[in-house]
């Protein structure tokens, strides 16, 4: 590996020659929400095509679907680990010919800790965040974060005890100060530190340190280290996270005597340096997603794949949880009788346009519970791809299996889930099949390839493998390439649930939850909802 390293470096000067190297030398070594607007309103006859969401990262805790990212576990024995010497030079290539400026790598190292965070310490639950921060870039990346924490929902405090008296940190105050996020000396941070916070963000010191720390960061990291015999007291600490570095570590050893800072999470940046590799708690991300192909073949880094639009990454296996300690306390707006729709399904719009607006993955996905003369339930996800007055309609084909059941017995219920609201809608009623010119208008606005999918798949069949889908796919498309209209299969066309109750459901603290139920009933001669409120 060095001498992979040792060519790399002989490469980068070749590059480095060609190019002014940045004042701003050693981006890291240098010692110095909630609800955007939809981009189109729901169609409430035919519902608009939905773009396909970004994939989701990691969610340490199973349930936990909120975010806009996908899981990605990397083996850590399979990632690159930097020695000190050559992350100065990575950032060295980043700042010179590469363009990057401190206050851009900064912001994205930020960014990288607060979505780090908010993989694993949901806001409902770690609320309270102090984020102690050095006088360099890594307590640059401190206070960075500390500003987007507090857009994700946290309650940031920030102590930045040895302020940098330049342009970007003092910039980076100013933006802190307008969010009225509170800053705290040394003298005014409690003696027990588990009292006041939840997450204690250790951005003190970066790769760059050597040597003992001074006062008052010596004292600082003492605190940390206490917050261990907390815990071996039986008593719940705040977690530590550490950017890119444990504080008072060794950029390369780790914690050579074992009685340092033991943080919870650790967020490497750019790419993991050696003494991560000593790093036993129980999270480990990457973040800094800004490392070019060029760097990262020049050094032959191995390092992870970001997944969709994700900032960060795990490293390693997440830890093993109990699955009956996981809960979820739920903090949402107050849902009243008073406050709700008459009619239910102008309250279902209305939820539905709330999750359009907050941008949650596939609003219009339903859990569909069909049974059939047996009597046994079955249920699978489908999407609504239309609501009126009428009903709810989704298309299938009709001889799958919930088209048999259905057949047997017209009566379905539907449940739409949208975890970042923390709702649930439940919609029971009777089942019949749509028109065929409906079927028939909507099969041919899908993409021909769905269309072409519709035709090849047998739903619920069995198939050898899914070679033979493949062929006959391949036979299709070029069956009708010179046609400009697929046709419809007789067996295959939608079907339109007719709502006989609805049920509202919102979470709320200590599962005192609200549930609104709408059931109809006659009152002079009219059909009108009766609204009630269910014991959750």
């Amino acid at each position: 590996m060095r001498g992979v390293l040792g060519k790399s470096r002989k490469m980068i000067c070749s590059l480095l020659s060609q190019a002014p190297v940045s004042p701003a030398y050693y981006y890291r070594s240098s010692p110095s929400i909630y609800k955007p607007k939809p981009s189109n309103r729901f169609s409430w006859g035919f519902l608009a095509p939905i773009p396909s969401p970004a994939i989701r990262v990691f969610c340490s805790k199973p349930g936990e679907v909120g975010g806009l990212m996908a899981s990605s576990v990397q083996n850590q024995g399979s990632i690159s680990y930097l020695t000190q010497r050559e992350a100065a030079e990575v950032d060295e290539t980043l700042m010179g010919p590469l363009g990057f400026s401190v206050d851009q790598l900064m912001e994205l190292a930020g960014l990288s800790v607060a979505t780090s965070i908010n993989e694993v310490y949901k806001p409902s639950e770690y609320n309270r965040v102090l984020a102690i921060c050095g006088p360099g870039n890594n307590g640059g990346d401190g206070l960075v974060a500390a500003r987007h924490l507090y857009h994700f929902g946290y309650k940031p405090f920030v102590c930045y005890p040895k302020r940098t008296q330049k342009p970007l940190y003092s910039g980076l105050v100013t933006q802190l100060e307008s969010l009225s996020i509170p800053f705290l000396s040394v003298d005014e941070l409690p003696m027990d530190l588990s009292k006041d916070f939840d997450i204690l963000v250790d951005a003190m010191f970066g790769f760059s340190f050597h040597g003992a720390p001074r006062p008052p960061f010596d004292d600082l990291i003492k605190k940390l280290i206490n917050l261990h015999y907390y815990e071996q007291a039986q008593r719940k600490p705040p977690v530590i996270v550490s950017v890119d570095i444990p504080s008072g570590w060794h950029v390369e050893e780790g914690d050579v005597g074992g009685d340092g800072i033991k943080p919870d999470m650790l967020v490497s940046l750019t790419a993991p340096k050696l003494c991560a590799k000593k790093f036993s708690g129980p999270h480990h991300f990457l973040g800094g997603r800004f490392v070019p192909p060029a760097i990262a073949e020049k050094y032959k880094l191995q390092l992870p794949q970001y997944p969709g639009i994700s900032m960060c990454v795990r490293i390693g296996k997440p830890p093993q949880i109990d699955i009956s300690s996981l809960r979820e306390n739920y903090i949402s707006p107050e849902f009243l009788e008073e406050q709700v729709e008459a009619d239910p399904l102008d309250q279902f719009r209305k939820w539905f346009d709330d999750a359009m607006a907050a941008n949650l993955k596939e609003p219009n996905a339903m859990a569909l519970s069909t049974t059939g003369k047996d009597g046994k339930p079955s249920s699978r996800m489908v999407l609504l791809k239309g609501v009126d007055k009428d009903g709810f309609v989704w298309f299938t084909n009709y001889e799958s299996q919930k088209a048999r059941q259905l057949s047997e017995n017209p009566h379905a219920a539907l449940l739409f889930y949208w975890d970042g609201l923390n709702r649930q809608v439940r919609v029971e009623g009777s089942v019949e099949k749509v028109s065929d010119e409906e079927s028939e208008q909507y099969f041919h606005s899908r993409p021909r390839g769905s269309q072409l999918g519709a035709i090849v798949s047998k739903q619920s069949t069995v198939v050898p493998g899914c070679h033979v889908l493949h062929q006959q796919y391949k036979e299709l498309e070029e069956k009708y390439s010179k046609e400009s209209l697929i046709p419809k299969p007789k067996y295959w066309g939608g079907y339109r649930l007719k709502p006989e109750r609805f049920e509202f459901w919102q979470g709320q603290p200590s599962r005192l939850h609200d549930r609104l139920e709408y059931s109809p009933q006659e009152t002079d001669g009219k059909r009108v909802w009766k609204i009630v409120r269910l014991a959750p």
